[in-house]
């Protein structure tokens, strides 16, 4: 599992901040880095021969942005399509790329040691982008590194 790089602040602890936000009913976090802008879920075109999880693509300031449904890709359910429906424009590799999330919720700030390793199951997780678990007060926080995620084999955005 590769660990997200850090800063170091002014107390020799280190650092990140990330955008939390819902993806049906459990929380995860994308390095705050990687986002452009949040915007409310508007018209998207579909593009014949993409997979379920790729919604088509958007007209955002004159630049055609692909959206993916990150609830589809992931396969919590049917997704829902309403006034807290959000899409985060994300910075991959300087291409946009726009993720549909149920809601976002905040920015956080984690520390190293705030961040636990994906626990062993007993079965392969196909799930190299996601960096790690975080607890937060009485949250638990996935965390997901969003250019593995976007170049993963199995969203194949490269070929988009």
């Amino acid at each position: 599992m590769t660990k997200a790089v850090f800063d170091v602040n002014s107390d020799g602890i280190y650092n990140k901040e990330y955008l939390t936000f819902i993806l049906g009913e459990e929380e995860y976090a994308i390095d705050i880095l990687k986002v452009k802008e949040i915007r409310g879920y508007g018209q998207v075109t579909r593009i014949p021969g993409t997979p379920e999880f790729i919604k088509g693509v958007a007209n955002i300031r004159g630049l055609i942005v692909p959206i993916i449904d990150l609830r589809i890709k992931f396969n919590l359910g049917i997704p829902i399509y309403d006034s807290f429906t959000t899409v985060i424009i994300l910075d991959i590799n300087n291409r946009l790329v726009g993720i549909v999330t149920s809601s976002v919720s905040d920015v956080i700030t984690l520390s190293l040691s705030q961040i636990q390793s994906l626990p062993d199951c007993g079965f392969i997780l196909k799930s190299d982008y996601l960096l790690g678990l975080a607890s937060v007060d009485d949250r638990m926080i996935i965390l997901i590194d969003a250019d593995k995620l976007m170049t993963s084999r199995e969203t194949a955005l490269q070929h988009f």
